[in-house]
């Protein structure tokens, strides 16, 4: 297909998680930014189980902070729809809280959670991305005013967390990839925001280098195309989506 041009700049990340966008799309998000384009980020949860030893409403309420400053890092917007850690579903109430957020932001470019991945909350956030990108310039989909222009945007799933199908163990193959090298370090400022990380992906997950695995993985996909560091991206082309490229034609 010919090249289609937005009607709006204007670019959401709608994942499960603070931080989620820092690690997956951070670098994107930035050239997006720089390019002159509005972006919010937008999480289900505000994280509270992301500690093993603060309560919930406190653990909140400091990632709630942490992501709204890494999103104010790159002159972008923090929103949260407040649903439970570890509980993101896909059900009447939370397909509503995603179609009106859409349908007050009217984005034309959205990231998403991959099908696959390693938990389920993400899985679910799929679900619903697609199922708001798709619902919310409908007139009826929704009571909140819709703003002009509004349309089926452009839909790219990120990178499974490692870039690994949880069912097989492979390495997943991307549509798109974008190089971000020269962002890189104003995309570890961004996950660098999310102090209160640090210490439980330690006690979680094992991990003790939270910056460093990002990294990692940024650089396996710039080896791919000769970088040193990329996003991967898996675009949606489902009936009534745009097809072409955007991503790559903004950024090749």
């Amino acid at each position: 297909m010919a090249h289609q041009e937005p009607s709006r700049k204007v670019a959401m990340a709608l994942l499960a998680h603070p931080d989620d966008a820092e690690f997956l799309c951070g670098g994107t998000l930035i050239r997006l930014v720089d390019t002159g384009w509005e972006v919010h980020i937008v999480t289900l949860t505000a994280g509270d189980c992301g500690s093993a030893t603060l309560p919930a409403e406190e653990i909140s309420g400091i990632r709630r902070r942490e992501g709204r400053s890494a999103a104010e890092s790159i002159g972008g917007s923090y929103h949260c729809l407040e649903e439970l850690d570890l509980n993101v579903i896909y059900n009447q109430a939370t397909i509503a809280k995603a179609t009106d957020i859409m349908r007050r932001i009217a984005p034309s470019l959205v990231f998403a959670h991959a099908r696959h991945d390693y938990m389920m909350d993400h899985e679910h956030a799929h679900q619903l991305a697609r199922s708001a990108t798709f619902n919310f310039s409908i007139p009826n989909a929704s009571k909140l005013p819709l703003v002009e222009n509004s349309t089926v945007p452009w839909l790219y799933y990120c990178d499974p967390v490692e870039a690994l199908d949880p069912y097989t163990g492979e390495h997943v193959t991307p549509t798109t990839y974008v190089d971000i090298s020269d962002q890189l370090p104003r995309k570890v400022d961004m996950l660098a925001c999310h102090v209160s990380q640090r210490e439980w992906l330690r006690s979680h997950h094992g991990m003790d280098e939270y910056i460093d695995s990002m990294k990692r993985f940024g650089e396996l996909r710039g080896k791919e195309i000769g970088t040193s560091c990329a996003e991967a991206f898996l675009l949606h082309r489902g009936h009534a989506y745009p097809h072409s490229d955007l991503l790559g034609e903004l950024f090749s």
